[in-house]
């Protein structure tokens, strides 16, 4: 399977500002989050990138692509329909091939040589199917991601096949439908924000809109796709930032500083910052 296209969704109401965000990247040049997820995706070996957007906003987004914009495509979503809708409007662009997605307030942090994204697209690739990034979650987390059931696929570590998707599952919920053995207790496994996807969960996503469907979630189509065909789950060890909470932009700027080239820089703003608040709290 080969994937040269990605689909990046950034036209949430509270979610179309965030990829115009400025950070530090690791090699301490200043970046948007957008040129930074572009960077992740062309690591890859991602060719295209389509971006699913507001309309009006192109121009925002083509002056914050650090000079990629020559690799970016754009789709409109007009109406808030949910997610999955979102991922549909790029059904144009994406045609009867798979594609990388990703969403456009996370940033991501590998432990290794290999962007995370890169990790997703090989094993997509040898293993001829979708194949969705997950991560061990505390239990107190499950109402900000989309979770998965499943089993070990033998002799594959980190591979799982998935047989159950649920959206913000209740702690029951999880408990009762997506129990994967061998994951500690309270722990289930998470959406990462990054999934490789055939073009039947296009398929799924457009029939859902055929039918006149308020809503169209992500998670419904995965759902579908479960039984429809071989889909997996690939274990992440490495670290993902959610931009849009509170905090979340100085969360990831303090991630990707610590992991970066001024590291040592960083740490000793860090700790004059804490002993300056020490000393004037001590002084009351």
């Amino acid at each position: 399977m080969n994937i040269t296209k990605a689909v990046i969704t950034a036209a949430g109401e509270t979610q179309r500002n965030l990829p115009l965000q400025t950070l530090v990247d690791r090699d301490g040049a200043e970046k948007s989050v957008l040129q930074i997820l572009i960077e992740e995706v062309l690591r890859a070996q991602i060719e295209e990138i389509c971006l699913v957007i507001r309309p009006g906003d192109e121009s925002a987004y083509r002056n914050v692509a650090g000079g990629l914009d020559g690799r970016l495509h754009f789709a409109y979503q007009t109406e808030p329909r949910g997610y999955g809708h979102a991922i549909a409007c790029a059904g144009e662009f994406v045609g009867s091939e798979p594609f990388l997605h990703l969403v456009g307030d996370h940033l991501y942090i590998s432990r290794t040589e290999k962007g995370c994204a890169e990790q997703l697209v090989e094993i997509a690739a040898v293993e001829e199917c979708a194949v969705s990034s997950v991560q061990a979650t505390r239990e107190h987390l499950l109402p900000f991601y989309g979770a998965i059931g499943g089993h070990h696929e033998p002799e594959k570590p980190k591979l799982y096949r998935i047989e159950n998707v649920i959206e913000k599952p209740t702690p029951t919920e999880a408990e009762q439908r997506l129990i994967v053995s061998g994951l500690r207790a309270g722990y289930y496994f998470c959406f990462f924000g990054m999934h490789v996807l055939t073009p039947t969960v296009m398929e799924i996503l457009q029939q859902k809109l055929a039918d006149n469907a308020e809503r169209v979630t992500l998670s419904d189509a995965l759902t579908e796709l479960a039984k429809r065909e071989k889909y997996l789950a690939l274990e992440q060890t490495d670290w993902r930032y959610d931009v849009g909470v509170k905090y979340g932009l100085l969360n990831a700027q303090l991630a990707l500083a610590l992991s970066g080239k001024d590291r040592d820089d960083v740490l000793s703003m860090l700790l004059g910052l804490f002993a300056t608040r020490e000393l004037g709290e001590r002084g009351k």
